[in-house]
């Protein structure tokens, strides 16, 4: 058995708030965890005075060692992200595939996840939204009224930021959700022409998701016309 169970956000989050009560009936039952990190895994053990084998999975895991990994598999882990939510953005989603071949049960734990946070917080329209992760695209050529969100490297957030006000139209929603679940959790939303009037939040390496929708001119006029009507 796999579980993918959540992990805190930030370390200073309240577990009440972030992990749900069957945590605490799972974990001390794990036979070993899957984590991205050394220190991320003894943080998250901590939180349950639990001390078992771990299996670092993170960019650098060969795809070798995970295939052997699920090869010898047996007994109940754990598979955690650094980001809330493993297989989001994280590389056990290919540790998850390569269990659904062998038949391993999976079983997955809701709990925070950045992306979806920022999305609720925002305040920007989720009817329609992707997930890029890391930017690598020419932003002007992403789909119109279609809400686009991205993460970044922290040290890497202020220079995104400034990016985006740069090259995004003045009347395109933009948001940056920080720290989200910590004390010093930070949301802002605004038109980009709002943005280049104030100060910028000063996000360099903290966790920052990136949302913005941009409508084109004739959605806009389509929607002030079904207002009007109204």
């Amino acid at each position: 058995m796999i579980y993918l169970l959540p992990n805190l956000l930030d370390p200073d989050a309240l577990k009440e708030f972030s992990f749900p009560p069957a945590l605490a009936q799972i974990v001390p039952t794990l036979t070993g965890l899957i984590a991205e990190s050394e220190r991320g895994s003894r943080t998250f053990l901590k939180q349950f005075s639990t001390h078992i084998p771990i299996f670092l999975l993170n960019e650098h895991t060969k795809d070798a060692d995970i295939a052997d990994f699920i090869h010898k598999f047996s007994g109940k882990w754990g598979l955690i992200s650094d980001g809330g939510l493993p297989c989001l953005a994280d590389p056990g989603a290919k540790l998850v595939a390569l269990a659904r071949k062998k038949n391993i049960p999976i079983k997955a734990i809701s709990g925070p996840c950045s992306i979806t946070l920022a999305l609720m917080l925002s305040g920007i329209p989720s009817q329609s939204f992707t997930f890029h992760g890391y930017p690598d695209k020419d932003l002007l050529s992403l789909e119109k009224n279609h809400t686009h969100i991205f993460i970044e490297a922290p040290y890497r957030n202020q220079k995104f930021l400034e990016q985006l006000i740069k090259t995004l139209p003045d009347k395109t929603l933009l948001c940056t959700a920080t720290d989200l679940t910590a004390p010093t959790e930070e949301v802002h939303t605004f038109p980009i022409s709002a943005w280049k009037k104030y100060p910028l939040p000063q996000i360099n390496k903290r966790p920052t998701v990136f949302l913005f929708l941009t409508q084109n001119a004739k959605r806009k006029l389509q929607n002030e016309e079904r207002i009007k009507n109204s």
